[in-house]
């Protein structure tokens, strides 16, 4: 992915380089958006396969609005984000299903991560602090809802993606 946003970069420089920003932030940006594409191309592709269009691009999009409010760990490389992703989002709701109990395990669980860890946004994030408890409210917003949505999906997209908000290791403070 980043050689095709370098190529598409490096195109779009030729064709205006008056006016464009340099190839590395628009390799960077187009980085970000080809890897978003692959994501949800990759999901609904595998969702129509194995007949869960729904489920998994449920899946998908309800873990990454909640991880937009909430952050939560980074893999290594863009790549390995790709890989994980998209199976979380094919595989999960292809293979696990809460009961109604499970679910209000999986919700109560998920709400009390959200409490008290997010957000946890990345270290190279630009996010004001100012904003952080504007994000904590969205993301408990959004992981109540789900007591009353009662979807499965929902319940198990959250779980995951409030895993990834625990603190596990130490931050390293410069």
């Amino acid at each position: 992915m980043n050689s095709l946003a370098n190529r598409i970069a490096v195109t779009i420089k030729n064709a205006n380089p008056e006016e464009t920003h340099s190839i590395e932030i628009m390799q960077y940006a187009l980085g970000i958006i080809l890897n978003t594409l692959l994501i949800i191309v990759s999901t609904a592709v595998i969702g129509l396969i194995t007949g869960r269009l729904t489920e998994c691009l449920t899946f998908l999009l309800s873990f990454c609005f909640l991880r937009l409010a909430s952050g939560g760990f980074h893999l290594k490389t863009a790549m390995a984000c790709n890989i994980v992703t998209t199976l979380l989002s094919t595989l999960l709701p292809f293979l696990i299903a809460f009961s109604e109990f499970g679910l209000w395990i999986a919700n109560s669980a998920s709400l009390l991560i959200m409490i008290l860890f997010a957000p946890n946004p990345d270290n190279n994030a630009r996010i004001p602090a100012s904003i952080y408890p504007m994000l904590k409210l969205v993301s408990i917003v959004m992981v109540s809802s789900n007591f009353f949505l009662q979807s499965t999906v929902l319940g198990l997209a959250f779980l995951v993606q409030s895993l990834t908000v625990i603190p596990w290791t130490r931050r390293q403070t410069h």
